[in-house]
């Protein structure tokens, strides 16, 4: 069906799927949990083919966070369904005044390849939620993710309800050019760029979940074991591929020779102590296509010619489009390796005398999707998130903060617009409707014309009172 006449169809279903009640969307929900514990080993497969994705890797960053997130869901949605009562000032004494949460209508969920079943699922989890009609376009680069997610969604969702669409970027540019009513997008910063344009044609609303360069800052208190085991699990899950793994490390120059022993340490209990051991271990994912093994194999080369040193690591592969976790040392703040947003398994590391230093070049760049502060020192903790913008940030740990649904999960400026998960998810796929509710007692008539002195007396008042 043409992308065109899919729209229309969805677009005529959109006001009876408003009206469903909590108890309905539930049903669907319910549903969908089911179809996706019955699928668990064809999403491992899937994830396998499409980049050798470890099938425990995919239970803990791809099947889980879809179910705690239905559970979650499931279990509020009659509490946020319901209109919430707001406050009344008492210049407007005689009125209550509440906020409904509508559905947006038909939505466009655009999805990534890194996570490409966890980052579709879960916002359709939340338009769902909020009794959208959706349209779904997983990428295009993760093919055996995207034919089962066809699947499954037809076997919970009638079609003029919620609708897969695969295909190119030329199907992409067909959905962007329809007048959804709000667009969820995550990839890129320069395809949210693109998303952002074709949504201003509509005045569409968007979610914008896009990327960045996000830092790992370590000070001279920070526990070096405990934050290299976090590191290297926030930085080398998905072999890097992930939008807020840290992208980059500013370690106080007296800690770095210890901090790089110690990732050293943890990058050989996780994926083994040799090369060939790491190469061989399964637990470790492949880049996704020769196109972005080349763009990282050249950042990497170009970063060594300038002086840079490899640290660890440094193995690579092209034709198992394989990549060793990598930590590379004597980086600058303008090698190509920090040029841009990595989005694999190598780790720079750039040292620091003071703090100010840290914050003055994480400022000086674009505002990262995440930022994480190791320390033992709560007025170092302060500083930095006091001179530092970032979507969201984690203290002694990274990532984590992704899991937390009672938390707005997004970015801000470059790394994105809006956000969700939980409460944030269903009020991204929601209007929130102002309703204003008048009785008997009407102050404000006292304000009617004619404007003579009965109505400036009564302004001259008011003003007083609540001014």
């Amino acid at each position: 069906m043409a992308a065109a006449d899919l729209f229309k169809k969805l677009k005529a279903n959109a006001p009876a799927i408003k009206r469903t009640t909590a108890e309905q969307r539930i049903a669907k929900l319910e549903k969908l949990r089911s179809a996706i514990i019955q699928r668990e080993a064809a999403i491992r497969a899937a994830l396998a083919k499409d980049f050798s994705k470890a099938g425990t890797e995919v239970e803990i960053t791809e099947i889980v966070p879809c179910l705690v997130e239905i559970k979650e869901t499931i279990g509020e949605l009659h509490h946020w369904m319901k209109p919430h009562r707001v406050g009344t000032p008492l210049s407007l004494f005689g009125t209550k005044s509440e906020i409904r949460y509508e559905p947006k209508g038909v939505v466009l969920i655009i999805g990534p390849w890194n996570y490409p079943f966890q980052l579709v699922i879960a916002p359709l989890i939340a338009a769902v939620a909020a009794g959208n009609v959706v349209v779904i376009k997983p990428s295009e680069l993760t093919d055996a993710v995207a034919k089962l997610t066809v699947e499954l969604i037809g076997a919970v969702f009638s079609p003029d309800e919620v609708a897969v669409v695969e295909g190119d970027h030329i199907v992409t540019q067909e959905l962007l050019a329809l007048p959804f009513d709000h667009f969820f997008f995550t990839g890129s910063t320069k395809v949210g760029k693109i998303v952002a344009e074709a949504a201003a044609k509509h005045l569409a609303s968007t979610t914008l979940e896009l990327g960045g360069k996000s830092p790992a800052i370590v000070d001279e208190t920070a526990d070096l074991e405990l934050t290299a085991n976090r590191l290297v699990w926030g930085k080398f899950v998905n072999a890097g591929q992930t939008c807020i793994a840290p992208d980059y490390i500013l370690v106080h120059e007296s800690k770095q020779d210890a901090l790089v022993r110690e990732l050293g340490r943890a990058i050989d209990g996780m994926y083994g102590s040799t090369p060939d051991a790491k190469k061989s271990n399964t637990d470790f994912a492949r880049i996704i296509n020769k196109r972005n093994y080349d763009r990282l194999k050249g950042l990497l080369d170009d970063t060594l010619k300038a002086g840079a040193k490899v640290a660890i690591g440094g193995e690579t592969d092209a034709g198992a489009r394989y990549i060793a976790p990598t930590v590379v040392t004597g980086v600058t703040p303008d090698s190509a390796l920090m040029s841009e947003e990595i989005f694999g398994p190598i780790l720079p590391v750039l040292t620091y005398r003071q703090l100010s230093e840290v914050t003055d070049l994480v400022t000086a760049r674009d505002k990262p999707l995440a930022l994480y502060v190791f320390s033992g020192n709560d007025d170092h903790i302060a500083e930095v998130l006091g001179a530092t913008t970032a979507g969201g940030t984690c203290v002694n740990t990274t990532t984590l903060h992704f899991a937390n649904s009672n938390l707005p999960f997004g970015g801000v400026g470059a790394s994105g617009s809006g956000n969700y998960h939980g409460f944030f998810g269903f009020k991204a796929f929601s209007h929130e409707r102002a309703v204003l509710r008048q009785g008997r007692i009407d102050m404000v008539k006292q304000l009617y014309p004619p404007y003579g002195p009965k109505v400036a007396k009564t302004l001259k008042l008011m003003r007083k009172l609540f001014t």
